[in-house]
């Protein structure tokens, strides 16, 4: 009678309540559903149960989330419209699955100058949010202690932190790797990261097929913000992410990632690896990945540096996820940086990625003589998530130079350094397939440019606001798109000079106006089809449930 009486009470205030359910969730149904509730103002997640009759609905908190005011929680899909309708929660949505989204690499974005200034990351913290790290003799200092200073996997019934997987010590590795197993008269390329004295914090959310769940993140970067003073966490890599389904402003991952931010943490984070997909007549537009959409974060774009130290042969890789943001419409990626074909570390011959051929480095890459085998060392790999941990690098130059540096003013000096060289066009080719994939260097594909380390260390400008990443409005009648700049930005801080990147960042099919090299068509043939998925209402969400996964190498 009691839970009969709840239900009549609640079916009365959903009538009157707007939707708080994310669009992919179940409304029906005995289910058990995985869910995140956000809760509103001062409702903390702690007096949940005085909020509502968990045992009439069938509910379970599962953990507490704190840091965006949340629980993540079971209950079955019937329950979720009587759910919405209490007042104090927010917004709900599902536990989204996510997978994981140098030598060469480190000389194309300077690092090897700000080495010679002595720049190497020494007393910063980076926390590595991904699949685990596997100790290495490359992660050591020169005293020989390991420099993970902590570690503890999030991973249900998995206690063990290292790295099954071999993702997150290839990645820990760009960051962080003193190349000391690369380094003397035998080998002829050394494998060092881009800043390779910094200590690294190791958060396991990723099993052994690089698969994690949205809460476990989300508990993990709430636990970097605790960590954040006993280690001096200043940066958080995540080379992992899902599609976007919501606004920024309720997806319960952007919240994580904003609570980071906002406790002085720079947040560092992959675009995505769809670049190639165009099954909505995008050209892979419109396709950046979560909590990459977020605009207060920096989110990396992968480059194809082609074998080669030098920058100016440098191209973008095809698969290097594009904007704008879905729903949200904010300008992405916020920079680009090497991520095709990285050489790191290997974390160990068992690890699901070392078993992949593609991956494997043979001996004589970067061995002298002639030597037989593949290496038990190091390992190749491509995609988003690779270029996503030479920025988290460069971040932990600029706070070891500047401790006092804010997330907002490294993003900052890290935009309007970029340089602008990558060629207008490019083609790429799918190392498997040998498929070809054009490309075009515009503002919804390099963002502010390409990272340059040490013109970033030479700035001195200090924002004193937000700097959020910039918001592109649609006009519908006349199918124009316009920047909207911020205060922080102005007219031209964050591009540089305002003449190459203009006002008008795209109109119609772009006849005799600029994009950002000159006159391109963004949406490939028409304007129609691509306008309609990225600013209209025909998203169709069932044809974006693909986790972002390590992209295919561009030839």
């Amino acid at each position: 009678m009691k839970r009969l009486l709840l239900f009549t009470l609640i079916a009365v205030q959903i009538a009157f309540a707007g939707t708080k359910l994310s669009p992919d969730l179940p409304t029906s149904g005995f289910q058990l559903v995985e869910v995140i509730v956000q809760f509103t103002g001062s409702n903390q997640p702690n007096n949940y149960n005085n909020n509502v009759n968990l045992f009439a609905l069938n509910g379970q908190i599962k953990t507490k989330l704190p840091a965006i005011n949340a629980v993540h929680m079971t209950l079955p899909a019937w329950a979720l419209p009587f759910l919405q309708s209490i007042p104090s929660v927010k917004y709900i949505s599902p536990n989204r699955p996510l997978k994981r989204t140098l030598d060469i690499t480190t000389q194309s974005v300077n690092a090897n100058l700000a080495w010679n200034l002595g720049w190497d990351g020494t007393g910063v913290g980076v926390a590595v949010i991904d699949s685990g790290i596997t100790p290495k003799h490359d992660l050591t200092a020169a005293a020989g202690n390991s420099r993970i200073v902590y570690s503890q996997s999030f991973i249900s019934g998995v206690t063990d932190p290292t790295d099954a997987y071999g993702h997150g010590t290839h990645v820990a590795g760009i960051i962080a790797s003193r190349g000391i197993d690369s380094t003397g008269s035998t080998f002829s390329r050394t494998f060092k990261g881009v800043a390779p004295n910094v200590n690294l914090v190791d958060l396991r959310v990723l099993d052994q097929n690089g698969s994690g769940q949205e809460a476990d993140v989300i508990n993990a970067i709430q636990t970097a913000i605790a960590l954040k003073n006993t280690y001096n966490i200043r940066v958080i890599n995540l080379s992992l992410g899902r599609p976007v389904f919501e606004s920024y402003t309720v997806d319960p991952l952007c919240q994580a990632v904003e609570a980071a931010w906002a406790a002085g943490i720079v947040v560092v984070t992959a675009a995505g690896n769809s670049g190639r997909d165009n099954s909505l007549g995008t050209n892979g537009f419109g396709t950046i990945a979560a909590p990459g959409n977020d605009p207060y974060v920096i989110t990396v774009g992968a480059t194809n540096s082609h074998g080669t130290p030098s920058r100016y042969d440098d191209t973008m890789a095809t698969y290097s996820s594009k904007g704008p943001t879905l729903i949200d419409h904010i300008v992405k990626p916020d920079i680009v940086a090497p991520g095709n074909g990285v050489v790191s570390l290997l974390a160990s011959s068992s690890a699901t990625l070392a078993k992949n051929t593609a991956t494997q480095v043979p001996n004589t890459y970067y061995e002298t003589g002639s030597p037989s085998g593949v290496s038990t060392s190091y390992l190749k790999l491509s995609g988003t998530s690779m270029a996503v941990p030479v920025v988290s690098g460069a971040a932990a130059l600029l706070i070891q130079k500047n401790p006092n540096l804010t997330p907002d003013q490294v993003k900052a000096r890290l935009m309007k350094t970029a340089a602008k060289f990558l060629p207008q066009y490019s083609t790429g080719m799918d190392a498997f397939t040998f498929q070809s994939f054009n490309n075009q260097a515009d503002i919804f594909t390099i963002g502010a440019g390409y990272l340059d380390i040490s013109a970033a260390l030479a700035s001195n400008d200090l924002v004193t606001t937000a700097a959020l990443s910039p918001m592109v409005v649609y006009n519908a009648a006349s199918h124009s798109v316009t920047l909207v700049r911020t205060s922080v930005w102005g007219s031209s801080v964050v591009w540089g000079d305002s003449v190459v990147w203009g006002d008008s960042i795209f109109k119609g099919t772009l006849n005799g106006l600029s994009v950002v090299w000159g006159d391109s068509v963004v949406w490939g043939d028409t304007t129609t089809t691509g306008y309609s998925v990225v600013w209209g209402d025909s998203v169709n969400l069932s044809m974006l449930l693909t986790a972002m996964a390590d992209g295919d190498s561009d030839q």
